[in-house]
């Protein structure tokens, strides 16, 4: 099969995420902040990821990973922009595999689909954080030949100080 920029390959056990996925990828949403230790902060709801997946004008897309026809994993992306490039990029928000099914070439899925999304559309990159206290994500991203933006430091503006800077 050839990859095009509306039909890029992507791995057998992956697939675009459909509107009835929405209650499984909050459930996954949900497992992540858990395990991120962040349970408290992920707030979601199955409303808000509908408009922002399926709405008409979706801000965001997902892929799930499936294990039969059970949905255990997903990665959930936006286009970032390079300036200096002059095209779009990728940018991975939330990638996860349920624990039962990790080492199972799942997340490799994902993110190998995610890459060929980027290549059949000509984008310049692929991006993401990782928690640095996440050693096996970052040993697993490593082995994919991903490296790490060391010189670069993360700032956001949030809550109180985001009101704060913005016009009145």
């Amino acid at each position: 099969m050839t990859a095009t920029p509306d039909s890029p390959v992507l791995h057998p056990a992956v697939r675009p995420a459909v509107a009835a996925d929405v209650p499984r990828i909050r459930e996954l949403i949900a497992e992540l902040a858990a395990y991120e230790r962040a349970a408290d902060q992920a707030r979601a709801t199955d409303e808000q990821l509908q408009t922002a997946l399926f709405g008409p004008r979706p801000a965001v897309f997902a892929l799930v990973a499936e294990a039969g026809a059970e949905v255990v994993g997903f990665a959930l992306w936006f286009l970032n922009f390079s300036t200096w490039e002059g095209v779009h990029g990728i940018y991975l928000e939330d990638l996860y595999v349920r624990s039962a099914y990790r080492g199972q070439g799942l997340g490799k899925a994902l993110l190998q689909s995610l890459a060929s999304i980027a290549v059949a559309r000509g984008y310049a990159r692929f991006e993401w954080w990782v928690l640095d206290w996440n050693t096996p994500s970052i040993e697993f991203y490593r082995s994919m030949g991903a490296v790490a933006m060391d010189k670069w430091t993360v700032f956001r503006l949030s809550g109180d100080a985001l009101r704060a800077a913005a016009l009145p």
